[in-house]
């Protein structure tokens, strides 16, 4: 990641992410609640990759609003997020208080570690949901998940498919009117600038000019599964599973929507 694109996007995740995260989920002590009902529930569909983390350490690299790690965290884990995002880091604190666990945040760009930070010591590593389009340059990340891990460790990356990022435009809300189209260039490794993916959860934004728009905006940098496969593999982790996922339900049936990748420290 270059440093303009590292300013841009550190600037968009330090704006209103906490009140974005009030508005998805509630306030912490609401959200709180939900998630040591059923912590499992908040870890799908990821649970069965995750497997039993119990006294385990675990880290949640950009892990935003702290949910999963503080799911993982009711489940027995010593729970670790690394985000560069201090409205996120607040949410997650605040969260993590209200479920009664400890939580450990480490505020930091990912590229930039203390060398105190990369221990080599954590049985799991989680990334999920739009992480790997902030990075021009994957190695250096999946290298950070490698220094990261134990030997023997996990790490569980889940990701949206390029197919739909990168290639098809679809309309319609219902599976009877929907259309979809080829549009994209799946090759392209041009950057992109895009909303920040909180921002659709402010109100305020509903009906916003471009210019109100721009401090949400970041740029981003879609990739193909080869480019994401080929990169773990140069980073020293050994793939154990590359599964594709469909659309849950009916709705886009036979497109691709995310895929999950399993790997190992050996």
């Amino acid at each position: 990641m270059d440093q303009f694109q590292n300013d841009q996007n550190g600037q968009a995740w330090n704006e209103k992410s906490y009140e974005a995260w009030t508005h998805r989920f509630g306030e912490p002590a609401k959200a709180a609640a939900k998630i040591k009902k059923d912590p499992l529930k908040r870890l799908s569909p990821l649970e069965s990759y995750i497997g039993n983390v119990k006294g385990k350490k675990v880290c949640n690299l950009l892990g935003s609003h702290g949910s999963k790690a503080v799911a993982m965290a009711l489940l027995g884990a010593e729970a670790t997020v690394i985000d560069l995002s201090e409205p996120n880091e607040r949410y997650a604190k605040e969260l993590a208080k209200e479920a009664g666990v400890p939580l450990r945040y480490v505020r930091s760009d990912v590229l930039a570690l203390p060398k105190e930070e990369l221990t080599g010591d954590y049985d799991l590593v989680l990334t999920e949901n739009g992480i790997l389009h902030y990075f021009t340059d994957l190695v250096p990340f999946f290298t950070t998940v490698h220094s990261l891990l134990a030997p023997g460790g996990k790490f569980v990356l889940q990701d949206f498919h390029p197919v739909s990022t990168k290639l098809i435009t679809s309309q319609g809300k219902s599976q009877a009117v929907r259309k979809h189209k080829v549009t994209g260039d799946y090759f392209s490794a041009e950057l992109e600038t895009v909303d920040v993916s909180y921002s659709k959860f402010l109100p305020e934004l509903r009906y916003a000019t471009e210019e109100e728009r721009k401090p949400y905006q970041v740029a981003i940098r879609k990739w193909t599964i080869g480019e994401i496969v080929t990169a773990l593999g140069a980073s020293g982790l050994f793939i154990t599973e590359l599964k594709e996922e469909p659309h849950p339900g009916d709705f886009d049936r036979g497109i691709p929507k995310t895929f999950i990748i399993e790997a190992e420290k050996r």
